[in-house]
């Protein structure tokens, strides 16, 4: 068993490696592409910490993903702030929008939650959309300038490869730090919730505000996600708050496996990587993909990623046994 995780600790490594000097011999083209993952594969890793781990089902995480990205396109308009400084004030903000709509939801559960995002979801984008003084209404934030990183490190942000190599290690820093959450005593409380609240709430721990820790934490890195997103389409508009946007992180984690760590940064690959595709020969790709996830959910019910996940680690069960 040590031994396959000593070897997928190396695939790891030389992936982040190939992945750093992808720009090296890439053209613009794929580093768009790989960008765009990695900031959707956070975007998924975030929600995935109230799906995946907590069990429950949000349809709202698009109002924390487009608040990060008002918040960092606002702050470039208007204050020339840098992209870090920025990006730390998505964070903060997200977060406590996250207080303020998961006070109210984590009070009810099951499909009754998930309405109750999705509502919440729905008034944060009329807001956008009607408040044209502040968020310029359907037409978004747009003319802001992404030229400084700041910690006075002097970067050219606007070189798409400079920005990937930005994105790259700001994902990986917060993926970083969302695994070592999902470690922790904390993560494991939320897995146990997962499974069965009732016996949780049995041994003493609160189970609501635990809902509420992971629910505020999901929309700071799901703000994170939005604050990078910004700069990188250069645009902040209302769609990105819409409930359509909430359901692309749900596709990512069934695609890679909602069970699994990585398994909502492989759903962002398949699903950039499927829509890049099929968009080169339909405009109708949404059908294309809802084929592929139908067959997915009903042949590998663990995602992607959680089959192979599941499969490499009977086959080493398999070999300690027979040792």
């Amino acid at each position: 068993m040590n031994s396959w995780k000593l070897l997928a600790g190396a695939v790891l490594a030389a992936l982040l490696v190939a992945l750093w000097f992808l720009p090296s011999w890439s053209p613009y083209f794929y580093i768009f592409v790989a960008t765009e993952i990695l900031i959707l594969g956070l975007f998924a890793a975030g929600f995935n910490l109230v799906f995946g781990y907590t069990g429950m089902l949000s349809l709202g995480h698009a109002a924390f993903f487009g608040f990060g990205a008002y918040v960092v396109a606002m702050l470039a308009l208007h204050l020339e702030a840098p992209l870090l400084p920025a990006l730390a004030a998505a964070v903060i903000g997200s977060g406590l929008l996250a207080l303020v709509i998961g006070f109210f939801c984590v009070r009810l559960t099951e499909v009754y939650f998930t309405m109750l995002t999705l509502a919440f979801g729905m008034m944060v984008f009329s807001i956008a959309q009607q408040w044209r003084s502040v968020t310029n209404g359907s037409d978004g934030i747009t003319g802001f300038p992404v030229s400084e990183l700041g910690l006075g490190l002097g970067l050219t942000l606007g070189n798409p490869a400079v920005f990937y190599q930005v994105t790259l290690s700001v994902v990986v820093l917060a993926a970083a730090v969302l695994y070592i959450i999902t470690l922790s005593p904390f993560g494991l409380v939320l897995k146990a919730m997962a499974e069965n609240p009732e016996r949780v709430a049995f041994t003493g721990i609160p189970v609501r505000r635990y809902r509420l820790y992971s629910f505020v934490l999901s929309g700071m890195f799901c703000g994170l996600a939005g604050g990078l997103f910004a700069p990188f389409t250069r645009v902040a508009s209302p769609e990105m708050l819409h409930w359509s946007q909430s359901a692309e992180p749900v596709l990512m984690a069934i695609l890679g496996g909602s069970a699994t760590f990585l398994g909502p940064f492989i759903g962002s690959a398949i699903f950039v990587l499927l829509e890049t595709w099929i968009t080169s020969f339909t405009e109708r790709w949404m059908l294309f993909l809802g084929i592929v996830l139908a067959l997915m959910v009903i042949f590998l019910r663990r995602g992607l990623f959680g089959t192979a996940v599941d499969f490499v680690l009977a086959r080493a069960r398999r070999r300690d046994h027979a040792a």
